[in-house]
């Protein structure tokens, strides 16, 4: 054990005391804090540049409609609070409709906006206060970017507004019972009311926080999924530069190769407890401070640390293992990919576990090994309450199937670090 420890802080020592250890611990929540930044400056930063837009209204119900609001809005709408344009002014050109060359007509309109001569174009169809069944009577905003542009959310609220008045008038009814019939009331997001221990009282329950329910999250997942690229991976190149190189067979004079794999991760686990410690005191200390200690699921830490400590082992068995069958970089280049393609795929199902968390997908992949230190922190540390059986089976098979990566990579790292210059076989490998 003494010597599995000399080999893990020899790891340790040589990953924490380089220069590239700090500026890794330092790069990363300015990369994010920088990221959150930018994103907080142009969230609100649009096109502000004026809009042409041509209109083909074959209804002829909007033309005066459209002007009249698109000038009040360019006089009362496009300046903030603190007197900066944040919108930009509409400006139409009606077309006089060409029935016998629709298409045409269409064609012509959007070679112009090619040319950036016209934004876009809409068409209301002729039919569009009472459409029915006819497609051709609705309304087709035509654009460069029609899925994301914003001017045509503007439109979709005023012309449905004018068509909504239309029908209104058609029917009778009084305009002032109308505003109060379709007087819009939002659903409030709230968590669910709890007891204080102490006293016993009902806590009011919180508004539902989005950042608590996406952000938190996120940010655990990414820290996870950080610590493995930074601990874990690596042991796969670091393996087989010491394998290529021959250092490996003057540290096997004095170790087994299991203590010499052994000592190789519990180095790298050392890295990835170190530098995880130092992200969340950081994280907690900065959210207590911008009074938004509320967001953290301080239950959750435990299980973190819990997982990463499982994870690490299991991935840096597999990656010190793999490492141990190349023999020179081409070999681990071409063994890193698949390697890491199983630790990559929960990011690709971080959205649809954080959006539904309970649901059997959630469940069933959160309870595959492999993947159930990400998958598992990823749902307990959303709002929703997790049945505390699903983490507790989550860890004892995280455990036993560590093991069995621990002892299967343990087999194929002795099978293979003493072979030089040779391709692994199977048969050898078993």
């Amino acid at each position: 054990m003494n010597k599995v420890l000399v080999v893990a802080k020899r790891e340790y020592r040589a990953a924490v005391r380089t220069k590239g250890f700090l500026v890794a611990l330092l790069m990363l929540p300015l990369m994010m804090g920088g990221g959150l930044l930018v994103f907080s400056l142009l969230k609100d930063k649009v096109d502000i540049n004026d809009k042409r837009i041509a209109v083909l209204d074959r209804s002829g119900l909007f033309a005066e409609y459209l002007r009249g609001t698109a000038e009040y809005r360019n006089k009362n709408e496009l300046i903030n609070e603190k007197g900066e344009k944040y919108l930009p002014a509409i400006f139409f050109e009606f077309i006089s409709q060409d029935s016998s060359e629709i298409n045409r007509q269409k064609l012509i309109l959007s070679d112009r906006i090619r040319k950036k001569e016209l934004h876009a174009f809409i068409e209301i169809g002729s039919n569009v206060i009472h459409p029915g069944d006819d497609r051709n009577s609705g309304i087709v905003y035509y654009a460069e970017n029609a899925a994301i542009d914003n001017i045509r959310g503007w439109f979709n609220n005023v012309i449905n507004n004018k068509i909504r008045e239309i029908r209104i008038l058609e029917l009778g009814v009084d305009q002032e019972k109308v505003r109060d019939l379709f007087y819009w009331i939002n659903v409030e997001g709230m968590g669910l009311l709890t007891v204080d221990t102490k006293t016993g009282s009902v806590i009011d329950a919180r508004k539902s926080n989005e950042m608590q329910t996406i952000f938190v999250p996120y940010i655990l997942l990414l820290l996870m999924f950080m610590m493995l690229m930074m601990s874990a991976v690596p042991l796969l190149t670091t393996v087989m530069e010491e394998k290529s190189e021959r250092i490996a067979e003057v540290l096997l004079g004095s170790v087994t190769p299991w203590q010499f794999m052994a000592g190789k991760i519990i180095g790298s686990l050392g890295v990835s407890l170190t530098t995880s410690a130092i992200y969340i005191a950081g994280a907690l200390v900065t959210l207590n401070r911008m009074d938004l200690s509320e967001i953290v699921p301080y239950h959750v830490i435990p299980w973190f640390f819990i997982y990463m400590f499982l994870n690490i082992i299991m991935v840096g068995s597999i990656m010190a293992a793999l490492g141990a069958t190349c023999n020179d970089s081409k070999d681990a280049q071409a063994m890193q990919f698949p390697a890491m393609l199983p630790i990559i795929i929960p990011l690709f199902l971080m959205m649809p576990i954080i959006l539904n968390p309970m649901g059997k997908m959630a469940i069933g992949f959160s309870l595959f090994p492999l993947w159930t230190p990400m998958l598992m922190l990823l749902r307990q540390s959303t709002s929703v309450t997790i049945p505390l059986w699903q983490p507790v089976v989550g860890l004892i098979g995280v455990a036993l199937f560590t093991i069995l990566c621990v002892w299967a990579g343990a087999r194929l790292f002795r099978a293979t670090i003493i072979l030089q210059g040779k391709r692994p076989k199977f048969g050898t490998l078993i």
